[in-house]
C-alpha cells in the first residue's frame, strides 16, 4: 500500500542530467505541467519568476529541479495531513484569523513608525544613556585603538616605520603612512576607531589570545611563512571585562535609543485607540 501520491515529472526536467538548451527555452516560454502530486499541478509559468533572466541552462535546471522538490514535499504533506487529521484538527479557522490579525496590526504598527519616528539621535543623548549604563557594555574580548603593517623583513624601512608608526605626533603618523605607501605590504592606521582584538587577529591570520601573548611594550609583531612581517601598534587598550569606551557602543546605543523610541510609538498607539473607541462608545466593558 502506497502511502504518499505519486509524483510525476512531465517532459524533459524529470533528469536534469538530459535536459537541453531547447527544453530550457521551453520551460521559459511554455505553460505545459512539469510537475504532478495527484491532482496538485506546477505549470512552467509557476517556476518562471524563480529564473533569474540570463541564468545558464545548467544553473536553471537546477533551479527547477530545487522549486520542484520543495513544492512536490508541501503537496505531499497537505495530501497527507488532509486523509489523516480529524475533521477538527484540519479546521485552522481559528488560526488563521489570529494571524490575521496579528500581520495587520504590525503592518499598521511598521506604517505608524515609518511616518512619525525620528531617527536622530545626538551626541548628549548617547552621551547621557551610556553614562546611566555604563555597566550595560562590559568588553567581551579586548578592545583596542591600532596601526597595522606588514611589510617585508628585508625591508630597509621596517625600523623606521614602526618607529613613526608608534609616535603620537601627526606629522610622524603622515610620514609612517607615506613610508608605507611604497615600501609596506599593508599599512592600515585605524585611527581613533575602537576595534576589538578578534577583528586584529584576522590581520596577523591567528586568534586574538595567541595574539595577545605575544604583544609587548604595545607592539605585537609576528613574522609569517612567507619571510612577512606583520606588525601592530596598540594605541589604546581595554581588557576584557572592563566597560567598553563610549564611541566603541555609540551604534548599540543608537539602536537602543531607536528601538525605545519605537516602543514607545506603539504604547502611546494603544492607548490612544484604546481611549478613543471608549469615548465614541465603540469599546463596551460590562
Amino acid at each position: 500500500m502506497k502511502i504518499f501520491p505519486a509524483i510525476v515529472l512531465s517532459g524533459c526536467i524529470a533528469l536534469s542530467t538530459l535536459v537541453s538548451c531547447r527544453a530550457i527555452v521551453s520551460v521559459m516560454n511554455d505553460d505545459k505541467v512539469i510537475a504532478q502530486v495527484g491532482k496538485h499541478r506546477l505549470t512552467q509559468s509557476d517556476v518562471r519568476p524563480f529564473i533569474p533572466e540570463g541564468t545558464s541552462p545548467d544553473d536553471s535546471v537546477r533551479i527547477v529541479m530545487r522549486y520542484i522538490n520543495v513544492w512536490a514535499s508541501e503537496q505531499i504533506f497537505a495530501d497527507e495531513a488532509e486523509k489523516r487529521l480529524s475533521k477538527e484538527e484540519k479546521d485552522v479557522t481559528e488560526e488563521l484569523e489570529e494571524y490575521r490579525m496579528a500581520l495587520l496590526r504590525y503592518r499598521y504598527e511598521q506604517r505608524y513608525i515609518n511616518e512619525r519616528l525620528d531617527t536622530v539621535i545626538t551626541e548628549e543623548e548617547i552621551e547621557d544613556y551610556y553614562n546611566a549604563h555604563a555597566e550595560s557594555f562590559i568588553a567581551e574580548v579586548p578592545v583596542v585603538k591600532a596601526r597595522f603593517m606588514r611589510i617585508s623583513k628585508d625591508s630597509p624601512n621596517l625600523s623606521l616605520i614602526r618607529k613613526k608608526m608608534s609616535s603620537e605626533k601627526t606629522e610622524d603618523l603622515i610620514e609612517a603612512d607615506s613610508i608605507a605607501y611604497s615600501s609596506a605590504d599593508r599599512y592600515t592606521d585605524y585611527g581613533e576607531k575602537w576595534i576589538d582584538m578578534v577583528e586584529l587577529a584576522k590581520d596577523f591570520d591567528t586568534d586574538y589570545g595567541s595574539l595577545l601573548s605575544s604583544m609587548r611594550n604595545s607592539f605585537i609583531e609576528t613574522t609569517d611563512a612567507y619571510g612577512k612581517v606583520n606588525v601592530a601598534y596598540i594605541s589604546e587598550y581595554v581588557k576584557a571585562g572592563d566597560v567598553l569606551p563610549m564611541e566603541y557602543c555609540e551604534n548599540e546605543i543608537r539602536e537602543i535609543l531607536i528601538g525605545t523610541r519605537k516602543h514607545k510609538l506603539v504604547t502611546d498607539l494603544e492607548r490612544d485607540l484604546m481611549e478613543d473607541a471608549r469615548d465614541k462608545g465603540k469599546l463596551v466593558i460590562y
